[in-house]
């Protein structure tokens, strides 16, 4: 066996110096350029044959299942390989196979198995939800039992179940005209295109008088014409915009891409979070001048808008597909960069995080590092709030002024005032609601006051009657955040025959929410044993009870492993700009920022992958001169550092993937903290002193209600440890008898350790396939082609699709 080991590497080191040499393979290649070829969907697929340096380019046969395929390739003499777009795949798997067609050549082969996955999904999820309500060429509003359908921007209709829709192309050119609207100039119908748009409809033939120039980064300057594709994938409806020439003889394939365009993908993704069961158009403006006038090509997809599609694989699912689309129909891509706010931040880091290799480089705004951890703030916000409202509180509060009574809530939920925990509950407060509800929302920021709606509404947006109910319709579908991401999580079924709930990671067991408001004097030790012991938790519809949450522990180890809890291990693999405006007030707090930073620094002891940019006027940039310094430096930022990483570090495939040490190493000098200061309204000074940045009131990060309770600024830990209660973790208090025996009555099972590691926390092993079904497990190396003699002798077909985990 040694020896045989020995003879392998021996081999190895002999094809590595032939390699270094500059010599061609010593036998057939075959190499997918779109995509892994076990991940495949459309049908098409871009391919690279190496050919032996002894085997004439015109004696080479190409074959897709038996079928000659040859002509579809063009011969690339230089690096004595054939490259071309193979069409026809069919769903499952397919044999791609090359060989020489004479004798004399050795008779070499070598196949490929190519998985192909329909254009509709999935391929990293092993389901899709169910009900899908496709979108129709004008919204539908519904009726009765029968759901309503969203304007999809296209003509024509679905022609499946899939909702795949005819693709379509429109031309349009950049207006001269100064103050003309950026807003999106081919809004869903019957909506009326803005009066004065920067891009206006184009006619082939024709010059309009205020038809612009732009010049590429490559330095080309050209007609400002835009070509935008819309069309369907993996359920959702997507635009690819990018500079076109109408003009050009040679059509636009990807062996031949026109050249304004610069290789480059900006890819926007939406904000917010929901889990509706219909097709929509993206919320995503395609029309971003900063970065189509210079040759960038800008992507979007519904389901990579937070607000239509809150299952985070299924996010990375349908950006790797819109990728591997993008190859096969317009060329390489050089690198792939993200950008969003909010739910588009989220998008961005659990992309980075599930999925690492799909993004070259992110630039979150409004960042939250991920959904999941995000929602233990809004849900224990949600009992805060209601806690505050409930008569044991009020009861406390007596003879206190408004303003004390708010500086405690302040110091228990550890935000710049109590208005933060409102916002999240009024914005997000029902986003894990299985069935129909009304909600109940802060209607006075200043007393806490509550008030309950008459309404009634889903979070799937069906019509009321399709949808779960657990006395009148336990089998109607479930809405809850976790529901949309059953093909992930698994559901309770093993527990509960015939139970549709989607596990979850919920947990507030062991939480002392206001211990560090305790310990700092700013609550009594009365409210602060009221507070635990009546804060209470939720039940499996979500529905608020007086017993603590309890996470399903199967799904806290998919929630980790699986990357949805942000890794900061994965989020150093690649440059990240993080901006941030104020919103202290609102849901975007500072603090998420530096969260992220923190599990960066756990993993590597720094974080010289990220840097940040803060300002105190607002969550967004407002005027030109913002949007110069904050967005469009942004991008001109990453554009560089990420040439400079393809230079230094090139990627061995489309999706592979870099280290930190490369990445920082890339880095270019702008690519620095900075902030400007709340007075600098125009943003023309940039301080590059944190000390200062933290010192001013609107750049000062503060806390979530977790922190407040003794957990880390990471705040990753889903679950938490428990450790007995013990009179020393609080020097400062003294316990009336009668209260410790309250406490103790609270917490049966003691407090949170946060010392130790949560409850399946685990580094992630990412990425996950789940194909299989619930759960995941990891994805086997990358099929690669197998030489075949002309003997018949087969080296074998070695996938592994064996699980391994990072532990």
């Amino acid at each position: 066996m040694n020896s045989m080991k020995s003879s392998f590497l021996a081999l190895g080191a002999v094809l590595m110096v032939a390699a270094q040499a500059g010599e061609g393979p010593s036998r057939f290649e075959i190499v997918p350029l779109s995509n892994r070829a076990d991940l495949v969907s459309g049908g098409d697929a871009l391919l690279e044959v190496r050919v032996p340096k002894n085997v004439p380019l015109s004696q080479v046969s190409l074959r897709l299942n038996g079928r000659e395929v040859t002509g579809a390739f063009r011969a690339d003499a230089a690096s004595h390989a054939l490259r071309g777009v193979v069409t026809g795949l069919v769903d499952g798997d397919n044999e791609f196979a090359a060989e020489t067609r004479g004798r004399g050549h050795g008779e070499q082969q070598a196949r490929l198995r190519i998985t192909n996955h329909p254009n509709g999904g999935p391929v990293l999820l092993g389901s899709q939800t169910t009900p899908w309500i496709c979108a129709t060429p004008t919204a539908v509003p519904a009726s009765g039992n029968t759901p309503a359908s969203n304007a999809s921007g296209l003509t024509t209709f679905a022609v499946d179940a899939q909702c795949n829709i005819a693709t379509e192309y429109k031309l349009f050119y950049r207006t001269t005209t100064a103050g003309c609207s950026t807003a999106l100039p081919d809004p869903s119908p019957p909506a009326v295109p803005p009066a004065n748009a920067c891009f206006k409809p184009y006619t082939v033939g024709t010059t309009p008088p205020d038809l612009a120039m732009t010049t590429t980064t490559h330095g080309l300057t050209v007609p400002y014409i835009v070509r935008v594709e819309r069309g369907t994938l993996n359920r959702g409806i997507y635009d690819i915009a990018v500079l076109f020439d109408p003009a050009s003889a040679t059509p636009w394939t990807a062996l031949s891409p026109q050249p304004q365009w610069n290789g480059k993908v900006v890819y926007s993704f939406g904000a917010s979070t929901g889990q509706p069961r219909l097709q929509f158009r993206s919320e995503q403006n395609w029309a971003d001048d900063a970065a189509l006038s210079r040759g960038f090509m800008v992507v979007d997809n519904s389901l990579t808008d937070s607000l239509f599609n809150s299952n985070r694989v299924l996010n990375a699912e349908t950006l790797m597909m819109m990728k591997e689309h993008i190859v096969d129909a317009y060329g390489e891509i050089r690198y792939t960069l993200g950008n969003g706010c909010s739910g588009g931040s989220i998008q961005q880091n659990t992309t980075a995080s599930i999925f690492p290799g799909l993004l070259d480089g992110i630039q979150p705004s409004c960042d939250f590092s991920d959904s999941i951890t995000t929602g233990l703030e809004v849900t224990d916000c949600v009992l805060l709030v209601n806690f505050y409202a409930g008569p044991e509180w009020t009861s406390l509060m007596t003879g206190l002024t408004q303003a004390q009574i708010n500086a405690k809530k302040t110091a228990i939920n550890g935000h710049l005032d109590q208005v933060g925990c409102q916002s999240w509950n009024n914005a997000f407060g029902f986003n894990n609601k299985p069935g129909n509800y009304a909600r109940t929302l802060v209607a006075n920021q200043t007393t806490g006051a509550l008030i309950t709606l008459v309404e009634s509404r889903n979070n799937c947006l069906l019509p009321a009657a399709l949808v779960y109910d657990p006395v009148s319709n336990p089998n109607g579908t479930r809405c809850g955040d976790a529901d949309l991401s059953a093909a992930v999580w698994g559901t309770t079924a093993g527990i509960a025959p015939g139970s549709t709930r989607a596990l979850q990671t919920g947990d507030n067991v062991g939480i002392q929410y206001g211990l560090n408001a305790l310990l700092a004097g700013a609550i009594t030790s009365e409210e602060f044993v009221t507070l635990n012991e009546r804060i209470g938790g939720f039940d499996a519809d979500f529905n608020r009870n007086a017993a603590r949450t309890s996470a399903d522990l199967p799904a806290l180890d998919i929630a980790y492993r699986a990357g949805i809890v942000s890794s900061g291990k994965n989020l150093g693999k690649l440059p990240i700009i993080d901006s941030r405006g104020w919103d202290e007030q609102g849901i975007h707090y500072i603090w998420r920022s530096f969260a992220e930073r923190a599990r960066i620094d756990a993993a590597y002891g720094d974080h010289g992958n990220q840097v940040m940019w803060r300002y105190g006027t607002g969550l967004l940039p407002a005027t030109p001169a913002q949007f110069a310094a904050v967005t469009l430096n942004s991008l001109l930022t990453m554009d560089v550092w990420l040439d400079n990483l393809n230079t230094s570090a090139p990627k061995e495939t489309l999706n592979s993937v870099r280290t930190q040490a490369q990445v920082v190493a890339a880095k270019p000098a702008s690519a620095v903290d900075f902030c400007f200061l709340t007075g600098d309204v125009n943003f023309a000074n940039p301080v590059t002193d944190m000390a200062v940045c933290d010192a001013d009131p609107r750049l000062a990060k503060h806390a979530s209600p977790r922190q407040v309770a003794g957990g880390p600024l990471a705040e990753n830990i889903l679950k938490c440890q428990l450790k007995p209660l013990n009179p020393v973790d609080y020097p400062s208090v003294l316990f009336p008898s009668d209260q410790w025996a309250r406490l103790q009555a609270a917490f049966p099972d003691g407090v949170c350790d946060w010392s130790e590691k949560g409850v399946g926390q685990r580094r992630a092993a990412s990425p996950l396939t789940f194909a299989d079904g619930p759960g995941g497990k990891r994805l086997p190396p990358p099929p690669v082609s197998h030489p075949r003699s002309g003997h018949g002798h087969d080296d074998g077909d070695r996938d592994d699709h064996h699980d391994r985990d990072d532990d």
